[in-house]
């Protein structure tokens, strides 16, 4: 190991290693079942393969334009116009990034100055926070309420001044799988109204909500498009995480500061899987269509395995994960109990504790449900026996 003398004082002091970078460790020590860490394990369609291929071959290797090949972004625009009724510009509204969290960091650096104020609802992803700090930002957390999930308003309106920039929604939420209803929508509109507060909505699991209900994008809604940033993954829609292929949506004149910042953090993204996945969404729209059928299935499958356990499935209605409830079968906390499962029952999942900025016992674990589907029969064996 090389030794250095440099003195250094941490930015982000209380962050180390990620839960999920530290369960998904556990899980390949003890040859667990891993369903803490999000990602499918199911292969992707041939056909994604052979267009990635085929812009390879057609040597379309070099750099893309910084905001993204046209392709892609027209690509983008045409989705959520079909699907939520926004008409983006491609040229000026539509951003292609590496991945979703880079979409986020961007939009939070040219956004979010020193001294302005944050709204995160707990339990929340684990990069929200650490991106307002490095911004200088304060981050202001309100709690969502067990074992709903529903934003309290009331409490969320004592938490508003005049240091509030941001709100950041996330919705399909993660961990939950809880989803915003036109209640929060019309209480959203109410509370922004007149101000300068800006959304950074969070919508990665946009096409994927169960049950007949509908996803509610912020794009959807002209009083909040107007003042949001709607982030999205092209990797989760397509179940290819690894290729880190995100996007974010947002009017020109907000778009001009996010472009700013996002060309001297990666300048542009993979090339010729823009290029792959623009042709892929519009020859495939309907397989694209389609993820929401394919994993609502994989939550009724695990749902279904589970039942007569003594731990239980909380409600799900969107996301490609859900909570369990196992405070009938151990009384550890929840940091305890999801390396006790792992060491000695083989399964991996995630503590629910620690989405939140003031640990919170609730006995709950997130589970990704987006596996084949012996491992989840596989894995609520295992459960019921506890």
């Amino acid at each position: 190991m090389l030794a250095s003398s440099i003195a250094l004082t941490s930015k982000l002091p209380g962050v180390g290693k990620s839960i999920f970078t530290q369960m998904s460790e556990l899980a390949h020590e003890h040859q667990a079942i891993n369903l803490s860490q999000g990602f499918p394990d199911f292969p992707i369609d041939p056909y994604l393969s052979v267009e990635v291929s085929n812009q390879v071959a057609a040597n379309r290797n070099q750099y893309a334009p910084s905001a993204g090949t046209l392709e892609l972004r027209q690509a983008i625009a045409d989705y959520f116009q079909k699907h939520h009724g926004q008409a983006y510009e491609p040229q000026n509204e539509v951003l292609v990034t590496a991945g979703a969290t880079q979409a986020l960091q961007s939009a939070i650096q040219a956004l979010v100055k020193e001294g302005d104020e944050v709204i995160i609802f707990t339990p929340a992803y684990d990069c929200y926070a650490p991106l307002v700090e490095l911004a200088g930002g304060t981050p202001v957390y309100c709690k969502l309420r067990y074992p709903d999930y529903d934003i309290e308003w009331s409490e969320l309106k004592k938490l508003l001044n005049r240091k509030t920039k941001c709100i950041i929604l996330n919705t399909p939420h993660n961990p939950s799988g809880k989803i915003i209803s036109q209640t929060d929508v019309d209480e959203l509109i109410k509370i922004t109204e007149g101000t300068d507060i800006f959304i950074l909505a969070d919508e990665v699991y946009h096409n994927v909500v169960f049950d007949g209900n509908k996803h509610l994008s912020m794009s959807s809604i002209p009083k909040l498009a107007e003042r949001s940033v709607v982030v999205g993954s092209l990797s989760k829609m397509l179940h290819v995480t690894g290729w880190k292929v995100g996007f974010c949506l947002a009017p020109k004149v907000i778009m001009k500061e996010i472009l700013k910042v996002h060309q001297y953090t990666v300048f542009s993204v993979n090339t010729p899987v823009q290029l792959a996945i623009a042709n892929y969404l519009g020859a495939h729209a309907a397989t694209v269509d389609n993820a929401q059928q394919v994993y609502e299935r994989k939550r009724n499958v695990f749902i279904q395995a589970m039942q007569g356990s003594k731990i239980g499935v909380l409600p799900c209605e969107g996301s490609y994960f859900c909570l369990i409830d196992y405070s009938q079968v151990s009384e550890a906390d929840d940091v305890s109990f999801a390396k006790e499962l792992v060491v000695k029952h083989k399964i991996a999942t995630v503590p629910l504790s620690v989405f939140y900025n003031k640990p919170e016992q609730n006995k709950v674990l997130r589970v990704c449900f987006a596996k084949d589907d012996s491992i989840l029969q596989q894995a609520a064996q295992v459960l019921h026996s506890l």
